[in-house]
Parts: structure tokens; sequence; C-alpha cells
């Protein structure tokens, strides 16, 4: 009987050692594990005011999710990598250095400012901000770079890309302390536009200006593209258009804008806007002459893109004269300042 109870008592013991042993075991390890798992230099994102943790990372700054729209995926990159493949593919890269950090302003304003006012039109999803396209800005990943040039063009195009964006980090343009529609072109018809004149809003800044540099310089200033009559009608959207007079049932000019495009005119006894022509037809600009040669057109037009804010080749054009960035931009935005955009970006 006594030698049962001591049998039992060694056993009690034993299983209470065992248990304690594995209590032990599980202290010490488990925490050992989850230490491994979780990396000590990871770096958590820190919110800015007023924007989302995908909008931030510590020691990256501002980051700007953008939809790749052959990939069809969301690439997440800081600002500044974001300017760098804009300008990649909104700029020839054997533009002058002060033209490239001009664009690289306009480019930096342009984003900061949907950041600010939370602007996510013409997405076609909700997680991103801008799509690499046109119809926010043109973006270029660094893979797509990569294939585009080789490599000895890659290293050298990069290093002035870098040079033009990092010599304007953080800068973008104002007017009245908020960040500008930063609009831009590639070339004018030798002046830019009213705002007003091209899209239904007035922008003190968006003031024509003349711009001669484009006329020498661009290969896109002067184009000429033949349209059949049928097509002419379809595009338009109109019965008949006499091709022998300017009379209501022709075409006929009614008004010019102040950047000497056409405002308004009158085709097939219609009338049009200079920009619905435009873009009913596909031409490259609102300023354009024509001619008929039996049952078809042949439109040339000047300039090329909408011509409102900062003309590309024009930039391009003061550069070589030695006008620096500084001076392109407040040459091309009426009235605008340069500033921070770090001080904006709690105030979102």
């Amino acid at each position: 009987m006594f030698k049962k109870k001591r049998v039992l008592r060694k056993e009690v013991i034993l299983w209470m050692t065992v248990c304690l042993s594995s209590m032990l075991c599980v202290t010490i390890i488990v925490p050992g594990l989850l230490v491994k798992k979780i990396p000590t230099d990871e770096v958590y994102p820190i919110p800015i005011e007023g924007t989302t943790l995908q909008e931030t990372s510590a020691g990256q700054g501002l980051m700007i999710p953008v939809y790749l729209t052959k990939q069809e995926v969301v690439q997440t990159v800081p600002l500044e990598q974001y300017v760098r493949g804009v300008l990649a593919a909104e700029m020839p890269v054997d533009f002058e250095l002060e033209a490239l950090k001009a664009q690289a302003m306009a480019a930096r304003t342009y984003v900061v400012r949907r950041v600010i006012e939370k602007d996510h039109s013409n997405m076609p999803v909700n997680d991103a901000l801008v799509t690499d396209t046109t119809a926010h800005q043109a973006y270029l990943t660094d893979q797509e770079l990569r294939t585009k040039w080789d490599k000895t063009k890659y290293e050298t195009n990069m290093a002035k890309i870098d040079r033009a964006v990092n010599e304007t980090k953080d800068k973008i343009l104002t007017f009245g302390h908020v960040p500008i529609n930063a609009t831009f072109f590639s070339t004018s018809n030798g002046y830019t536009e009213n705002s007003e004149e091209y899209w239904p809003f007035a922008s003190p800044y968006l003031r024509s200006v003349p711009s001669p540099w484009d006329i020498k310089l661009s290969s896109r200033y002067q184009e000429s593209v033949t349209i059949s009559y049928k097509t002419m009608l379809q595009k338009l959207g109109v019965a008949s258009i006499s091709t022998t007079d300017t009379s209501a049932k022709g075409m006929k000019v009614l008004s010019w804008s102040t950047g000497h495009r056409i405002k308004s005119m009158t085709i097939g006894g219609k009338v049009f806007s200079g920009r619905e022509v435009r873009e009913k037809l596909g031409l490259a600009s609102s300023q354009f002459a024509w001619k008929w040669a039996g049952s078809q057109i042949t439109i040339t037009t000047f300039g090329y893109g909408h011509g409102v804010g900062l003309s590309q080749w024009g930039a391009n054009g003061m550069a070589k004269e030695g006008k620096t960035a500084e001076e392109i931009v407040t040459y091309y935005y009426t009235g605008i300042s340069i500033e921070n955009a770090a001080s904006f970006l709690g105030k979102s």
C-alpha cells in the first residue's frame, strides 16, 4: 500500500516536472520565433494628416499609387521616383537641362495638387491616384525605361533625368499659395492659349503668351492630314458640306482666340468650337487651314496639343537661350511662385 503511494507520488512529481519544462520551453522558444519573423529594421508608414497609409512611407515621403494600364496593376512609388518616370515619358531626354527641370516642377505640381484635393477623377480603379497615360501624365517604370534604352543610353539618360529631378526636389508651382493646375503640351502655334478659350474655366496663371521658339525648333509645328468627304460628315455629324464656298453650308471661321487659334466656326450649317473640330477629327491643333480637292480635304495644323500652359518645345527654346527653369515656368504660368511641396502635405 505504501509502495503504491510512493510510486503514485513519484509519477505526479514527474508529470508536474514535464509540464513545467514544457511551459518553460514555450516561454523561451516562441518569442524567439516571433522575433525572427519581424525584421528589426522594418519601416512602418507614418501617415500625413489627411492622407492614407498608402500615400506615405517613413523615410520616403509621399507615396504615389500609379495604375499601370498595360499590366493592370497598381505600383506605389515615392513622389520623386514618380516625377522621374513622368519626366522620362513626357519630354525628350535630349532637351536642355533647364527645360527638363521646368517639366519636372510641372509634373510634381500636377500630382501634389491631386493628392491635396483628393482628386481621383478619370481612374479605372479605386486604389490608385493616377494612371500612366496622358489621361493624367504619361509615366514609364524603370523596367520600361531599361527596355526603351540600351544599357549605355539608360545610364546616361537616367543621370540627366536624375539631375533634373534632384535639382528641383520638392519644388512645386503655386498661385496664391495653392498648387496650380500645371497644364503643359508639346508645341505652340507661336502663342499659348487662355484656359477659358479651350476649357470651360479661367485661371489667372493660364494666360496667353508669345512662344516663338516652337516655330523654329519643333518637328511637330506643322502637319497635314487628308480626310475623305464621307469621313468628315460622319465625324462631325453633319448632313452635307459645301466644298466650293465658305458660306454657312461650307466651312468658315467665325472667331479667333487670343492665342490665334480657331475659337468658333461653321461647318455644313452647324457651329463648332475649334476644340470640337480638333477632337472630332483627331487634329494636332485647333489652329488649322484646309483645302478641298475633289471629295477629299487636306487640313494643315499649326502646333501640337491644346496650347494651354507650358509649351515643351518653347521651354527648350528658352533654355537654349540661357533661361533658367525658374524663368521658364514663371513665363508660361503668369504670376506664379515656386514653393516646397512638403509645406502643403500636412494641410490636405
